[in-house]
C-alpha cells in the first residue's frame, strides 16, 4: 500500500504536521509507504479555468500540483491536512486541491481512499472537514473515518501533541485507512472495480 500525505500548513513543524506525523507512525508500523509533500509554504495560485489540462494532462502551472499528480496516480490513498482559517481550509490548500482534482481527470481516482485532517485552535473544524471531503466524494473515492471526526486541536506549535483524543483519532484513522485500502485491494483482485458508466453531463440551457 502507498499513501500520499499533503501538509497544507505554512508551518513545516506545526500542529498539522504533528497530526499527520501521528498517522505516519502507524503507516510505518503497518508497512504502508508514504510520499509526503509540504505545500503550505509554497506559492500555489488558483485555477484559471484555461482548460489546457484537458489537452496536456497536466496543469499549465508547473508546481507542486503536477508533482502531486504523479504521486497520486501511484497511490492507494490520499491524506490532506490543513489548518482552519475562518472556518475553512486555508487558501493554499483550496487552490492546490482545486487544481489537483481538476487537472487529473485522466487519472482514475475511483477506490483510492481519501482522508481529510483538520487542525484548529477552537472552532471551524466541522465546516472545514466537510469542505475537504467534497473533493473525495465527487471522484468515487471512499472516505476513511475514525472514532471521531478527523480533528486535532492546538494553537501554538506543539500544542496538538497535548490533545490526547485528537492524537488517538489520528492513530485510529491511519489504522482504519490501512484496513480499507487493503480490503479494496482484495476486492479488486477478486471482483474487479465497479462498472463505470459513460458520464452523462446534464445542462439545462434555454
Amino acid at each position: 500500500m502507498r499513501v500520499l500525505m499533503v501538509n497544507g500548513s505554512p508551518h513545516p513543524q506545526g500542529n498539522t504536521f504533528l497530526a499527520l506525523e501521528e498517522m505516519r507512525k502507524v503507516f510505518a508500523k503497518e508497512g504502508v509507504e508514504v510520499d509526503y509533500l509540504h505545500i503550505g509554504n509554497q506559492n500555489i495560485r488558483g485555477c484559471i479555468a484555461c482548460g489546457s489540462c484537458a489537452k496536456n494532462q497536466k496543469c499549465v502551472f508547473d508546481d507542486a500540483v503536477n508533482k502531486a499528480a504523479e504521486l497520486l496516480a501511484a497511490a492507494d490513498g490520499l491524506v490532506v491536512g490543513t489548518p482552519v482559517y475562518y472556518a475553512s481550509a486555508n487558501a493554499t490548500v483550496v487552490a492546490f486541491l482545486d487544481r489537483l482534482f481538476f487537472s487529473t481527470a485522466h487519472i482514475d481516482k475511483a477506490m483510492k481512499v481519501g482522508a481529510a485532517v483538520v487542525v484548529s485552535r477552537r472552532g471551524g473544524s466541522s465546516s472545514t472537514f466537510d469542505e475537504m471531503n467534497k473533493y473525495f466524494s465527487i471522484c468515487s473515492m471512499p472516505i476513511a473515518t475514525s472514532q471521531y471526526w478527523n480533528m486535532v486541536y492546538g494553537r501554538t506549535p506543539g500544542e496538538a501533541a497535548q490533545d490526547a483524543e485528537g492524537m488517538q483519532t489520528m492513530r485510529t484513522l491511519a489504522r482504519n485507512m490501512t484496513f480499507l485500502m487493503r480490503s479494496i485491494a482484495l476486492g479488486k483482485e477478486k471482483y474487479g472495480l465497479p462498472e463505470k458508466e459513460t458520464w452523462l453531463p446534464t445542462h439545462f440551457i434555454r
